[in-house]
């Protein structure tokens, strides 16, 4: 599947009604402008490579620079300019095995390589698909905003819908509804990276799925 910029930039007035009306403050900030790192510039500072670490970012980072390297036009080049506002969820390495683990039908989990060269095998469109399901083009959505959009749709730069789920009665926390029913769902397990800039992105414990899955 593929969009134009034209059509991610078309998102952003869907996106601001339904998630940002109620705290148009919380997500743009009210002291002072937002800057400009790209959320590239924060997943290529970690130079580690493939390793043993499940909560940081090497497959995702890997798929991102695989996708740029095949497609260099592809809308997935938006989290490298940090003048626009995305708003991104990442799964960690950990999501990405898991993810492989279920595909294949297996309870064990492959090694961060072989991870990805799995998800490499699912070939570079649907690769830029799922990246593209990750990523809210238009708006900057902080954790204050996020606790505040409980149940809102926000469009994706992949042209889908993931919905909002606040949960929680002592401590507030934030799970991502998508397109798969017989899965359970991401939830972030990691807030406001980038915090201050226009590309903001929390990390998630599952790889969201833009179709449902058997």
């Amino acid at each position: 599947m593929r969009i134009t910029r034209a059509a991610a930039v078309a998102t952003a007035a869907a996106i601001v009604a339904s998630a940002l009306s109620a705290a148009p403050a919380a997500a743009h900030g009210k002291t002072k402008p937002l800057g400009t790192r790209s959320l590239a510039a924060v997943l290529t500072a970690d130079k580690s490579g493939f390793d043993r670490k499940g909560n940081d970012y090497d497959i995702l980072t890997a798929a991102v620079r695989a996708v740029l390297t095949a497609k260099p036009s592809s809308p997935v080049a938006v989290l490298a300019d940090g003048t626009t506002a995305v708003t991104a969820f990442l799964p960690d390495d950990l999501a990405f095995r898991r993810l492989v683990a279920d595909l294949q039908h297996t309870r064990k989990l492959p090694a961060e390589k072989a991870a990805f060269t799995a998800v490499a095998g699912l070939g570079i469109d649907t690769v830029e698909t799922v990246l593209l399901y990750h990523v809210v083009p238009g708006a900057t959505i902080d954790r204050k905003a996020a606790l505040k959009a409980d149940g809102a749709k926000l469009t994706t730069a992949a042209g889908a819908t993931i919905k909002v789920d606040v949960y929680g009665h002592w401590r507030k926390r934030v799970a991502l509804i998508d397109a798969d029913r017989s899965d359970r769902n991401p939830r972030v397990n990691r807030f406001d990276i980038n915090k201050g800039n226009k590309q903001i992105a929390h990390g998630i414990d599952r790889v969201l799925r833009p179709i449902d899955l058997p």
